[in-house]
């Protein structure tokens, strides 16, 4: 078993304290005041720290505390002063019993750094005890035969107090008779004996009544009586004798309550009555004696449980009693033997509140241990689990200080459950184990962390003011304070960004808020940096980006580009009279029309609107690109023209409106001319050498290409061949085609007129149309 303990860090912990004990014992002295008991509350006993060396008030600096076995308070001390004060009244015979001297150990622990101070405090012996007898008359036979100086044992008288204030004397009432003899014994105590003087006479004297006196050597002493009753007897000349005058046991002090200690034996000589014996406690005291005898069988046995820590030795006179009143005694000498029946007691002297996390080698506890039992079965192993970041370190005399291995994280654990556990070497071993819980205090080693390293918000366009548009949340492992966030906006990479003015942010829930309302065609999409501080010292923070899209609300109707529509008048567009079937599919006008929105809100659909069934048969209109087609041939000589509307629609519902005008010119020699009937004397004008071409021609988008209508209308007047062929004459019939850029009925249907000279080149056999130069009108933007 010792090679198998030796190998326990445990049994290292043990040979550590017995050399720190060792070393510290050998070099080291305790302190001793010394006072007499009853000294009342308060009394002064001595400066300590004077006696230390210490200065005024370090007492106080230092943490200073008084230490007792038991954690019972007997002295008080004034850290301020460093005066030791009695803190209650002591009575040695309570604390210590028959203990001398009656010393009290305590010590004196200072915290800040841990040191440690033997302190011996004595209490001095008053005589505050009178003697006194367990029975009040004492009753002896005598027989009248026996001879002078026959000696005849008396009871003793107890005294509690110690040394010359306890039993010094007997003496007995004057007679002619009798004296006393006051013996000492082996431990230092008095016996009496009275001693015979003169034959007796029961015919003359038949009883005796004489008062024993036991004085102590107070000053002055102090006394106690008892009668003596000394009744003369007739002839019975043997008294009873043991036959060990001594008899020596040990009994362990766990024996079993009746248990046998021990059988005495006492014989007579005399016959009869006067030759029985019967044994008797000699004292007779039940109280402070644990043992009874049998008064025929002489047998001792335990009536009351033994406790070595309590008392060790017990002398106990046994008295054999013949019946003629003769009596002998013998003297039974019993040594309890330790048993390891007392398990070890753990003393917390300080405890943290709290150890701050990152600390190495702090002190989180103090504690002292102790056990009653002797030997082995009083040494002790303190430890605790392997596992724990934490060291248990003994200091002084059975004191333990227990403090932290390692830097500790209170993020990973924010307390420990420490049992600490003491056991004894004895047999069987005994532990003790104490719980203490060390909570693990908070310093602020951790910044705000974001959920996200980067958020993406979705807004829709035109939000109210102040609409909530997203939170973003960052979460501190610290505590307290050290984990309270506050939330910031960090100022923008970009200078431009009016981040102020668009956003705000909650800065103890992280909300975030759009200040105004968002358009999408402005601004489609942006990006800001938050950052998340905490509210420790020194202040810890981390960032996040947070990207704002704009999503498209349909705010945006479409409006047209092409055709240009002149105030409320239709834009008008000239087919050829009386087309032939070539013409069938052939692009009529192209409506183009654009929408600001994105997506599908900008996705546009060409129809016709509310047109009449003769367009729709005649027409047709193609729904993404806008492009309206001849679906027939047209006879102008029916119908002359052809209205109809066309509507450009977003995806969101929210549309566009055109209207366009078809006429038709009169085919003349491959040209068209408008279908008019001419009076004779336009008629003669229509022989001039000029030709007129009148185009009109569309912006076909914002990009600025240009579509050439498919309608064409051309006046052409018939020129002579032999000037035709020479010339190349150009004329722009007189006026202006007006042209400007309006919105019709607030719809967004937007009209643009141009007007172009063209000239007619080339021999009767090639013909060409040549545009020399746009004539612009006054646009508006």
């Amino acid at each position: 078993m010792e090679t198998t303990l030796a190998k326990t860090p445990q049994k290292r912990q043990v040979i550590f304290l017995i050399i720190m004990l060792l070393l510290w014992e050998a070099g080291s002295e305790a302190i001793r005041y010394s006072i007499p008991e009853e000294t009342e509350r308060g009394y002064f006993v001595a400066n300590l720290a004077k006696d230390l060396g210490l200065g005024v008030g370090e007492l106080a600096t230092r943490g200073a505390q008084i230490h007792y076995k038991g954690n019972k308070q007997l002295l008080q001390l004034d850290v301020k002063t460093g005066n030791l004060l009695l803190y209650e009244k002591l009575d040695r015979e309570m604390v210590c019993g028959v203990t001398e001297p009656c010393i009290l150990h305590f010590q004196l622990l200072l915290e800040n750094p841990v040191q440690f101070f033997q302190v011996d405090l004595q209490l001095r012996d008053i005589n505050d005890h009178s003697p006194e007898f367990l029975e009040g008359e004492v009753r002896l036979k005598i027989p009248e035969n026996v001879q002078p100086g026959t000696v005849f044992p008396l009871k003793i008288a107890q005294d509690f107090d110690i040394g010359s204030n306890t039993v010094q004397n007997y003496t007995i009432s004057p007679n002619s008779h009798f004296h006393v003899v006051t013996h000492n014994r082996g431990d230092g105590s008095k016996y009496p004996e009275l001693v015979l003087d003169k034959e007796l006479d029961r015919e003359e004297q038949p009883e005796f009544s004489l008062t024993l006196t036991a004085l102590d050597g107070g000053a002055p002493p102090r006394s106690g009586t008892a009668t003596v009753l000394i009744v003369v007897l007739d002839n019975n000349d043997n008294a009873p004798e043991f036959l060990q005058s001594l008899y020596e046991v040990q009994v362990p002090e766990n024996s079993p309550l009746n248990s046998l200690v021990l059988a005495v034996s006492a014989r007579d000589l005399d016959a009869g009555a006067y030759g029985n014996v019967a044994y008797a406690l000699f004292q007779g005291d039940e109280v402070t004696q644990p043992f009874v005898i049998d008064e025929i069988t002489g047998e001792i046995r335990l009536k009351r449980a033994l406790d070595f820590e309590t008392t060790r030795y017990y002398n106990v006179e046994i008295v054999a009693i013949d019946g003629g009143g003769l009596s002998g005694k013998c003297t039974v000498a019993i040594e309890v033997m330790d048993v390891n029946d007392n398990a070890p007691e753990i003393t917390m002297s300080t405890l943290s509140s709290s150890t701050p996390e990152n600390s190495p080698e702090t002190v989180v506890a103090v504690f002292s241990v102790s056990d009653l039992d002797s030997g082995d079965n009083g040494k002790m192993v303190c430890s605790i689990r392997n596992d724990l970041p934490f060291l248990l370190k003994p200091t002084f005399k059975n004191f333990y200080t227990l403090v932290t291995q390692k830097p500790l994280d209170r993020e990973s654990k924010a307390q420990y459950n420490i049992t600490i556990t003491v056991t004894d070497l004895g047999t069987p071993r005994l532990k003790t184990e104490h719980s203490i819980t060390v909570l693990i205090s908070d310093v602020n080693d951790n910044a705000p962390a974001f959920t996200q390293t980067s958020y993406t918000l979705f807004v829709g366009e035109n939000n109210s003011p102040a609409l909530h548009i997203g939170t973003i949340s960052a979460t501190d492992r610290d505590s307290g304070t050290n984990a309270q966030v506050t939330y910031s906006l960090l100022p923008p990479q970009d200078p431009h960004l009016p981040l102020t003015s668009l956003v705000s942010i909650n800065a103890d829930n992280g909300h975030l808020f759009a200040l105004r309302a968002l358009d999408y065609e402005a601004l489609q999409a942006f990006e800001f940096r938050v950052g998340a501080t905490d509210r420790g010292s020194p202040a810890l923070s981390s960032e996040a980006l947070v990207r704002v899209v704009v999503v498209d609300a349909n705010d945006n109707s479409p409006f047209v580009l092409y055709p240009l529509q002149n105030g409320s008048a239709p834009c008008t567009e000239l087919v050829p009279r009386a087309a032939e079937a070539g013409y069938l599919g052939s692009l009529v006008i192209k409506v183009s029309a654009r929408d600001l929105d994105a997506g599908i809100n900008g996705e546009l659909s060409y129809s016709f609107f509310q047109s009449s069934n003769r367009v729709i048969q005649a027409f047709e209109i193609n729904t993404v690109t806008g492009e309206i087609r001849l679906k027939k041939v047209l006879d102008f000589e029916e119908i002359q023209s052809y209205r109809m509307e066309v509507e450009a629609s977003d995806g969101g519902g929210l549309s566009g409106k055109c209207a366009v005008v078809i006429e038709h010119v009169l085919l003349v020699d491959g040209f068209s001319q408008p279908y008019l009937p001419l009076p004779e004397a336009a008629a003669e004008q229509a022989q001039a050498d000029s030709l007129t071409v009148y185009l009109v021609i569309a912006l076909a988008s914002v990009s600025s290409l240009f579509l050439f209508s498919v309608v064409l209308f051309v006046a052409v007047r018939l020129c002579r061949r032999h000037r035709a062929a020479s010339a190349g004459l150009c004329s722009v019939p007189e006026g202006h085609f007006p042209g400007n850029l309006v919105d019709v009925s607030g719809t967004g249907t937007l009209s643009q007129s141009y007007q172009y000279e063209v000239c007619l080149t080339g021999g009767s056999e090639i013909s060409q149309l040549k545009a020399l130069k746009p004539i612009f009108p006054n646009f508006l933007v």
